[in-house]
């Protein structure tokens, strides 16, 4: 993994008006993201936790230029040239809602390769492009005159990732990639992604609900909740020794065999509070266990001394 950036975010806000007053003017705000800090490097998978409603897609859609921030500043830089940006691509959920079912393979694939030639592609070089991606992700040459429907769930994501390969991206971001596949098949797209990561130097973020799929992806991983980043830290360490309450509430909340439901340590107070008005002070104090006066004043994300890169928005765990 290279010690250069490609990605920076500084204090992303994201809200979104609801409702409005008869002069047009929002009633309140669903605060969607509400202050995030990150920096991607080049040649990492970088993983992205939480529960549903918590901003990772929200944040993947900062992350894709399709939301503008309403605070904040985010940078894409290719390292070693000066001025040039990141070239960033995603890979939906849903292969067969994401391709187009009115078109042949090879123009689903070649599509982003056509927007970035300024749409003077000739046939033959979109056609070859689709080639020579479907190569990488092992779709026949013979098969890219198919349509979507006539390929299984496992191809259909070779395709998207065939499509995201296209344009050559430096960074591709994978939204819950394998969640819409059969078990089997999720193995053969996560080796493959690997596989394609070592052979062209790709950097990923990979948001999933899975954690044991963001534990065999990731490089690093940031735990989202209400909007923010409560911890971010090495894969292995944060796995192993989870620092925020927060975190260690969400790897204890995974099924495990041989434990009911019922004695489950986390199975009361877990829903997520309206982030229509946000808590005072830390946003998680009013289901944390550990919640104590100190709670009250808003919390920084800290790196902890004893521990490099390790960072926890919590002031009894941040030491």
């Amino acid at each position: 993994m290279s010690t250069d950036p490609i990605l920076n975010l500084d204090n992303i806000h994201v809200d979104f008006p609801v409702g409005s007053d008869w002069r047009g003017r929002p009633k309140q705000y669903v605060h969607a993201l509400n202050g995030i800090d990150l920096a991607v490097w080049k040649g990492e998978t970088l993983g992205i936790v939480g529960e549903s409603g918590c901003g990772k897609s929200t944040l993947a859609q900062v992350l894709m230029s399709l939301v503008r921030p309403t605070q904040g500043a985010l940078r894409r830089r290719r390292p070693g040239e000066s001025g040039a940006q990141t070239r960033m691509q995603i890979v939906f959920q849903d292969p067969q809602s994401s391709l187009n079912p009115r078109l042949p393979v090879w123009k689903v694939i070649a599509e982003p390769y056509y927007i970035e030639s300024g749409r003077k592609a000739s046939r033959s070089e979109l056609m070859e492009a689709a080639r020579k991606a479907a190569t990488l992700v092992e779709i026949p040459p013979e098969y890219l005159s198919r349509f979507p429907h006539e390929f299984s769930g496992g191809q259909r994501q070779r395709i998207a990732i065939a499509r995201a390969l296209v344009s050559e991206p430096d960074l591709i971001l994978l939204d819950e990639p394998t969640s819409a596949l059969d078990i089997s098949v999720q193995a053969q797209i996560l080796n493959l992604l690997n596989e394609l990561q070592k052979q062209r130097g790709l950097t990923y973020i990979l948001i999933s609900h899975n954690v044991a799929v963001v534990k065999h992806m990731s490089d690093r991983i940031a735990v989202m909740y209400l909007g923010q980043i409560v911890e971010l830290g090495a894969t292995a360490e944060v796995m192993k020794d989870p620092k925020h309450p927060y975190t260690r509430l969400l790897l204890e909340s995974v099924p495990r065999l041989g434990v009911s439901i019922q004695d489950d340590e986390v199975s009361s107070n877990m829903e997520l509070p309206s982030n229509r008005h946000l808590p005072a002070g830390c946003f998680f104090k009013d289901r944390c266990p550990l919640a104590c006066e100190g709670c009250g004043k808003p919390q920084e994300l800290k790196e902890r001394p004893s521990s490099p890169g390790h960072l926890v928005r919590c002031h009894l765990k941040a030491d």
